[in-house]
């Protein structure tokens, strides 16, 4: 899926294709799981070993003061590996793919101060922990069996990717350490709470599939852009703040949201222009579509459609008729407050 930054990124038929990149990554992380129980007992002991460094070495690069070369980059998928300490000899490598092996520790790429790319997907790992890595901009974990969130400081790490793994609770993301974290990918995991994502520098939040009943704790969350949520249990729409001065998209897809009078609670979002409501008990109202844009008058797009100018206008007469009518409903107690002070 990609990170969608501005509304003209935004395509009718994105939610779609969002969903169905969900489904068959779920299916992806079950068959990992299910590896993983059938397997456990049968590995064998697999080093890396120089032959397969020779074969998956690539990119030759100068170091230092340029007067040296080295391959910089390595990809060893799928070698069945148990154990990659040869790498902490290599300690120019910049790209690092070691996944879908059976991994269960990282502890050699410590060693490894140039890195800038690692993807450790489809391991047995049970923490995401390295020591900070002062140049490593992309980091993947995907589909381990890691718990939580600690131990991840590396100060340019731009996007960091979870998703699929056991973590319920996100502590540890340190934003005076991760200063430059923009795109945070938790898809997947059994999250109960959005406390904990203290992150100002992020835009981009994936959460989907979890275990959110609601949102709290975003409030810092100034610079966040897209914030995906689907597939929770979320019902009501409280915790999201005028703070959140940056959040254009917002997928609440399947969720179990019922009523619309909650839609209220996001007309302080100043840059919401997009909002994914499909699969939320509250879109079986026949006034749904209609009730969103009295609701929230700068939205543009819901679900798939944009909203038409007609549309728009009709949005725009019933909030003034709305206006009126409690206009007349102050003027009685205001005329009573009047009669009263002049006794």
């Amino acid at each position: 899926m990609s990170d969608e930054d501005d509304l003209e990124d935004f395509d009718a038929d994105q939610d779609d294709l969002e969903k169905e990149e969900d489904e068959r990554e779920t299916e992806e992380w079950e068959d990992y799981r299910k590896e993983g129980e059938d397997l456990s007992e049968e590995w064998l002991p697999t080093p890396l070993t120089e032959d397969m460094m020779k074969e998956g070495l690539s990119l030759l690069c100068k170091t230092g003061n340029g007067l040296a070369h080295a391959y910089v980059k390595l990809e060893v998928k799928e070698r069945d590996l148990t154990d990659i300490y040869l790498l902490s000899s290599y300690i120019h490598l910049r790209y690092v793919d070691v996944s879908e092996n059976h991994l269960t520790d990282l502890s050699p790429l410590n060693f490894l101060t140039h890195l800038l790319w690692l993807k450790a997907d489809g391991n047995h790992l049970r923490s995401a922990r390295l020591n900070e890595l002062p140049y490593l901009q992309v980091a993947s974990f995907a589909y381990n069996q890691i718990t939580d969130t600690e131990g991840i400081s590396h100060p340019r790490l731009g996007s960091l990717d979870l998703k699929g793994n056991r973590i319920r609770m996100v502590t540890g993301l340190d934003p005076q350490k991760l200063i430059s974290l923009h795109t945070l990918e938790l898809r997947g995991n059994q999250i109960e709470t959005t406390l904990g994502i203290n992150l100002p520098k992020l835009k981009n939040l994936f959460l989907a599939q979890n275990m959110l009943k609601k949102v709290e704790g975003l409030e810092n969350l100034s610079n966040l852009t897209t914030l995906h949520l689907r597939d929770n249990q979320i019902e009501t729409l409280s915790g999201f703040s005028k703070e959140m001065t940056s959040l254009q998209y917002l997928n609440l897809r399947g969720n179990m949201v019922t009523r619309l009078g909650e839609l209220a609670k996001l007309r302080d979002l100043p840059k919401l222009r997009a909002l994914v409501l499909l699969d939320n008990p509250c879109t079986d109202e026949s006034d749904y579509r209609q009730e969103a844009l009295v609701q929230i008058a700068h939205l543009e797009r819901l679900d798939k459609d944009f909203y038409e100018e007609e549309e728009r206008a009709e949005a725009d007469e019933i909030r003034q008729r709305m206006k009126e009518t409690q206009e007349q409903e102050a003027e009685p107690e205001h005329s009573f407050e009047l009669e009263q002070s002049s006794m």
